[in-house]
């Protein structure tokens, strides 16, 4: 049995008939760039995200950059991230000029442990990045004591979490500012590069749409700095088309995390993921943690099996090799190092047959009779 860590050929297969014929408005009407399939879509989604304001991007990682440029980040300022995430987050910080502040994760929800923040914030601090990692939300309501003690902005990075709740309430619109990616192998993903970025405050949004297209409300009139970061029309088509779907694809991903619970509770030599108390987790990754440091040797022997897992992520933030000027040492934040040694990513989209998962758990139990 073959099992792709991501089956989008399935996905496609199921919206094909409807997706195609949007595509092909767009080329019919050679409006490529921005437009209706954009400005539909972003309606659409900050209704199913009940946000006031979505701005579509080129990517998540416009989006990250817009939101923190938009709430005026610069140089000398310092923003608190999550060692624990993808890059993307830090580069909305360094983007601007701005330094990131690394800060450790908690150990069951392996997002920015909000116990450890108050520690890292100094007279430059201006920003608390909140990422929802692999689907689930940070612990937002400690987050926003954090932010208004110290008259800090709060943003959320939700590329990972498209429709995740905190106690009921989506993310997207808890914080000042939001960003989302679409990338291809997301709960909701483009065909190709996209983002988005929001927020409730009417006047943010507009400095975000002006950033968004070269500082600009009309055409060649620049008001303020800005970028081109806009979204391409087929990307918004794709999206409008594939928003209607998320909430089935969501609840699909969470049936197959309980799977996964069930079929795999009893192997001493795992973790399996933590859904917080809180949380409404869309599992965007299902990662596991191998206890008996034979993580490389179980990926592998799953590779020979025909089961293709992921790293997420091999090396935490404050120990890549652009960030070394920061002065940041092996040993700083234990936790998110451990888990970047024995984290591994299950296959999970909602497609994932029972079958699948009952085959992948048998090798996986039979990996640690031997081990």
């Amino acid at each position: 049995m073959n099992i792709p860590f991501l089956d989008l050929k399935s996905q496609y297969a199921q919206i094909k008939n409807d997706v195609l014929p949007e595509i092909n408005w767009v080329l019919d009407n050679t409006a490529y760039v921005m437009g209706k399939p954009v400005f539909q879509f972003e309606k659409d989604f900050a209704a199913v995200h009940n946000i006031n304001h979505v701005i579509g991007t080129s990517a998540g990682t416009a989006g990250n950059h817009i939101a923190l440029w938009a709430l005026g980040i610069g140089p000398d300022d310092e923003v608190i991230i999550p060692a624990n995430t993808f890059i993307a987050t830090a580069w909305g910080a360094t983007l601007c000029g701005a330094k990131p502040v690394f800060v450790d994760c908690h150990p069951d929800s392996y997002n920015i442990d909000s116990a450890k923040v108050e520690a890292a914030i100094t007279s430059k601090t201006k920003a608390i990045v909140a990422v929802h990692l692999y689907g689930q939300s940070a612990d937002m309501d400690a987050l926003q004591q954090i932010a208004k003690k110290h008259n800090l902005f709060l943003v959320e990075d939700a590329a990972q979490a498209h429709l995740a709740e905190y106690k009921g309430k989506l993310v997207g619109g808890l914080a000042d500012a939001s960003s989302f990616s679409f990338y291809p192998g997301k709960n909701l993903g483009a065909y190709g590069e996209a983002g988005a970025v929001a927020t409730n405050n009417d006047e943010l949004a507009e400095r975000m749409k002006m950033i968004r297209d070269h500082g600009a409300k009309d055409k060649y009139y620049h008001l303020i700095y800005g970028h081109n970061y806009r979204m391409e029309a087929i990307q918004g088509a794709v999206l409008g088309v594939k928003l209607k779907y998320l909430s089935q694809w969501t609840n699909g991903r969470r049936q197959v995390a309980a799977k996964y619970n069930d079929l795999l509770k009893d192997i001493p030599q795992i973790k399996l993921p933590v859904e917080m108390s809180y949380a409404k987790h869309v599992y965007h990754l299902f990662v596991i943690q191998v206890l008996n440091k034979k993580r490389d040797e179980l990926q592998n022997f799953l590779k020979e099996n025909g089961i293709s897992t992921g790293l997420h992520y091999p090396v935490p933030l404050h120990l890549q090799p652009c960030f070394s000027n920061l002065g940041y040492k092996k040993g700083d934040f234990p936790v998110s190092e451990e888990l970047t040694l024995q984290g591994l990513s299950l296959p999970m989209y909602p497609e994932l047959k029972e079958e699948q998962q009952e085959y992948i758990a048998l090798k996986i139990k039979e990996f640690f009779k031997n081990h």
